[in-house]
């Protein structure tokens, strides 16, 4: 498959193609795939104007007509699914198998939305819990709260999209969403199908613009919400910028998971393999740092080191490649560097570590310092690190030292430890007999920390883009 020679932006509901202006290139030939429409700050204004115009309209679609809108997207992305695939691996370097399951994870974001559509209750409160309520009964609903700004990065454009645009369908948010300049054709495919529907003219707008044309979305007051995913250098500026309206943000983290004694050591090499190198790395939950009780360490050190020698890299479109390219070369030379200096300082490295173009091996590295990148910073590709720990108590310890805490893993059979981690590890969740990087769409999924606050999955997305709007009767004396 090719890509088209361009695509159009959304605005208003309706493809426009004013120009041709932003590249999109093929991860993995560095080629140019195809041209996008890129809107300017005056189209983004307009957008904003627009999705305050369709609030109302918005607002007043009943369940059943959001849920309809909400199910012709998922039949549809399942009729166009291995195109939705093969644009992943063309703009995002994804390999076709890990596209596959973002196309799928796309399609249950929407269901899931689509059933919560519905089911949006509230809640009755007696309130003569004392003397001063007799009489009187309280009703709380929840509203939306208005029109949303969706900024999405580039490694998840279709399920990170999805996690914005279809609870705020689900809910009656208009929305304008501005997806990565490297990876916005995925977005606009969103947007061919949305257009099918009777969405209220102006409820969405999706729009490929420079970061600097973008800041209307941040600033302007007509937006009640922004929901970013991105870095935190990026998340927290904007969040100084965004005045009155709530901000939720995801902006990462260098992910932990804990290797105990009494762990199925082959199942947990498997899944941290699969957690540390999918996608190349580019998760912001992807095992970064592997801590392993010091009984075990050598085993799982050579499980690890055999199965990761084992996976291939290269063209994404190959149904036989795990690890594809970074998102341009850049990030493959920053990590080589990391990796440099890491070694430098006495770190081993285990395997991997070599780099063609944009493609970097799957790479394992032990004694790495903590002040290192490797430890400290969010990697954001093929590369995760060993480390022995004596104590459940330590392994604990080691984990929370990050300035990130987004979620984390533990593998054990202790029940106890289970929970002692849930209890005591900062992040916002705790994977247990699994990788941090397992998500499912409906589970709230969020940080704290560097890695941000606020929630997503699409129930807890609702209660973002939404506020409780309260009615008091009260009945009248009798005589």
């Amino acid at each position: 498959m090719t890509l088209r020679a361009s695509y159009s932006y959304f605005l208003r509901n309706e493809a426009l193609a004013p120009n041709q202006a932003l590249e999109v290139r093929d991860k993995f030939s560095g080629e140019v795939a195809t041209r996008v429409a890129l809107a300017d700050r005056a189209t983004v204004e307009r957008a904003i104007g627009l999705a305050h115009d369709a609030a109302p309209a918005m607002r007043a679609l009943a369940g059943f007509d959001r849920q309809a809108i909400l199910e012709h997207c998922v039949a549809r992305f399942k009729e166009r699914a291995e195109e939705l695939a093969l644009v992943l691996a063309i703009e995002v370097g994804k390999p076709i198998k890990d596209a596959r399951g973002e196309v799928a994870r796309l399609v249950d974001t929407f269901k899931l939305a689509a059933e919560e559509s519905v089911r949006i209750d509230g809640e009755i409160l007696p309130l003569d819990r004392t003397a001063r309520g007799k009489g009187y009964t309280g009703f709380v609903k929840r509203v939306p709260i208005g029109p949303i700004a969706a900024i999405t990065p580039f490694n998840f454009p279709l399920n990170l999209g999805a996690h914005k645009v279809a609870p705020a369908i689900a809910i009656g948010c208009p929305f304008v969403w501005k997806p990565a300049s490297a990876t916005p054709v995925s977005a606009l495919l969103v947007g061919e199908i949305l257009a099918e529907t009777q969405l209220p003219r102006g409820a969405f707008s999706i729009l490929p613009c420079r970061a600097a044309d973008a800041e209307p979305l941040i600033v302007d007051e007509r937006i009640k919400l922004v929901s970013f995913t991105g870095s935190p250098e990026v998340g927290w500026e904007l969040k100084r910028k965004a005045g009155k309206k709530r901000v939720s943000l995801e902006l990462g983290g260098n992910a932990a998971c804990i290797v105990c004694a009494d762990a199925d050591l082959d199942d947990a090499v498997e899944r941290i393999v699969f957690g540390a190198f999918y996608q190349s790395g580019q998760s912001c939950v992807s095992v970064q740092r592997i801590l392993v009780e010091a009984p075990v360490l050598d085993a799982l050190r050579a499980k690890l080191v055999a199965r990761t020698r084992e996976l291939v890299s290269g063209d994404p479109t190959d149904e036989r490649t795990f690890v594809g390219p970074l998102i341009t070369e850049a990030d493959a030379v920053r990590l080589e560097a990391w990796i440099a200096s890491a070694r430098r300082r006495g770190a081993k490295l285990l395997c991997g570590g070599e780099r063609r173009g944009a493609l970097l091996d799957a790479t394992l590295l032990e004694g790495v310092p903590h002040d290192e990148p490797l430890c400290a910073a969010e990697a954001f590709g093929p590369i995760a690190v060993l480390e022995p720990f004596a104590t459940f108590d330590d392994a604990l310890r080691l984990a929370n030292a990050s300035r990130f805490g987004l979620q984390a893993g533990v593998f054990t059979r202790d029940l106890e430890r289970a929970h002692r981690a849930w209890d005591e590890l900062e992040v916002g969740g705790v994977i247990v007999n699994d990788v941090p990087s397992w998500r499912a769409d409906a589970m709230p999924y969020g940080g704290v920390k560097d890695s941000g606050f606020g929630r997503e999955g699409v129930r807890y997305a609702l209660e973002e883009m939404s506020e409780p709007r309260l009615m008091v009767v009260r009945r009248a004396s009798r005589r």
